[in-house]
C-alpha cells in the first residue's frame, strides 16, 4: 500500500522560518514527522517559532550557519540529542543576488556560491553518516528554474542552482545503495511576501510588468503557491517515492514545457 505517511520521521528544514522553508514543513508536521529547522539569527528562529505555534506545531528552532561546517555538525548533534536521528533533510536556505554579471563583485559572487551549494553540501554531509547507520533516509534540494534557464542579473544564482542540481543527482548516485533518495523541487514563481511588491497593481490598476511577464509565460496563467508545493515534497519525503532518485521535480505551473505566446 503506498504511504504517504511521515509518522515517528525526523525532518530538518534549513532556513525555514517563513516562506517555502516553513510551508514544506508545516505539511510534513501535517503527514506527522517532527520538525527541526534553523535560521541564521535568534530573532528569525524566534519569529519562526510563534508562527508554528500559531499552527499548533511543536517545532524545534536552532541557530545556525549553514555555510559553517562547525555549526552544522554542532546542529545536528543537537537535533539528534533533542528529537532523534534525522531521517530527512530539505536544504532550503538560500539567497539571491540581483545584480548584472559585470556589475557583481567575486566576493558577491562566492556569497551566493557559499549558501546556495556548498552549506547543502556541508549539511548533506553531515546527515548522510547517521542516515547510512539508520538503514536510509530523504534529502531534498531546493532548486529552481535556474538550474535550467539563465536570465539577466541572476549569473551568481543560476550557477549556484545548476550546481546544485548536479549535487542532487551525485549524492542520489553516490548513496543510492543506503536506501537514501536525494532529489530535488524546482518551484517556479512563487507568490511569498518577498515577491509582493512584484505583484503589485500599478497606480493606473495595471498589473506590474514583472507580474504580467510570469502570468504570460504560465501556461497555468497564475503565480504558483507554497501551497502548490507541500504535496510534492511530502511524495519525496515519504516511502511513496522510494524508487525516485536524482529527480528534479519541477512546480511550475507549466513555464519550463512552454514556448510561449505568440505576439499578437
Amino acid at each position: 500500500m503506498v504511504s504517504f505517511s511521515l509518522e515517528g520521521k525526523v525532518a530538518l528544514v534549513t532556513g525555514a522560518s517563513y516562506g517555502i522553508g516553513f510551508a514544506l514543513a508545516t505539511a510534513f508536521a501535517e503527514a506527522g514527522a517532527k520538525i527541526a529547522f534553523n535560521d541564521i539569527r535568534q530573532e528569525l528562529v524566534d519569529k519562526g517559532l510563534a508562527s508554528y505555534r500559531e499552527k499548533g506545531i511543536d517545532a524545534r528552532g536552532y541557530v545556525c550557519d549553514v555555510t559553517k561546517e562547525d555549526q552544522v555538525q554542532a546542529l545536528v548533534a543537537d537535533i539528534e540529542r533533542d528529537l532523534g536521528p534525522i531521517n530527512i533533510l530539505v536544504n532550503n536556505a538560500g539567497i539571491i543576488k540581483r545584480i548584472p554579471m559585470t556589475e557583481m563583485t567575486a566576493d558577491e559572487f562566492r556569497q551566493v556560491i557559499d549558501v546556495d551549494l556548498n552549506a547543502p553540501f556541508i549539511v548533506s554531509k553531515a546527515v548522510i553518516p547517521s542516515m547510512i547507520r539508520n538503514g536510509g533516509g530523504k534529502i531534498i534540494n531546493i532548486c529552481s528554474m535556474m538550474s535550467e534557464l539563465g536570465r539577466e542579473t541572476v549569473s551568481a544564482y543560476a550557477a549556484a542552482k545548476g550546481g546544485l542540481k548536479m549535487l542532487t543527482r551525485n549524492i542520489a548516485s553516490e548513496y543510492g545503495e543506503y536506501n537514501i533518495q536525494c532529489n530535488g523541487i524546482g518551484p517556479g514563481y512563487i507568490a511569498t511576501p518577498q515577491t509582493a511588491p512584484l505583484r503589485e497593481r500599478q497606480p493606473d490598476g495595471s498589473r506590474h510588468p514583472f507580474d504580467s511577464f510570469i502570468v504570460a509565460k504560465t501556461p497555468a496563467a497564475r503565480w504558483g503557491t507554497t501551497e502548490d508545493l507541500m504535496g510534492p515534497a511530502v511524495f519525496l519525503a515519504s516511502s511513496a517515492s522510494d524508487f525516485v532518485n536524482g529527480h528534479i521535480l519541477y512546480v511550475d505551473g507549466g513555464i519550463l514545457a512552454y514556448i510561449g505566446k505568440q505576439p499578437k
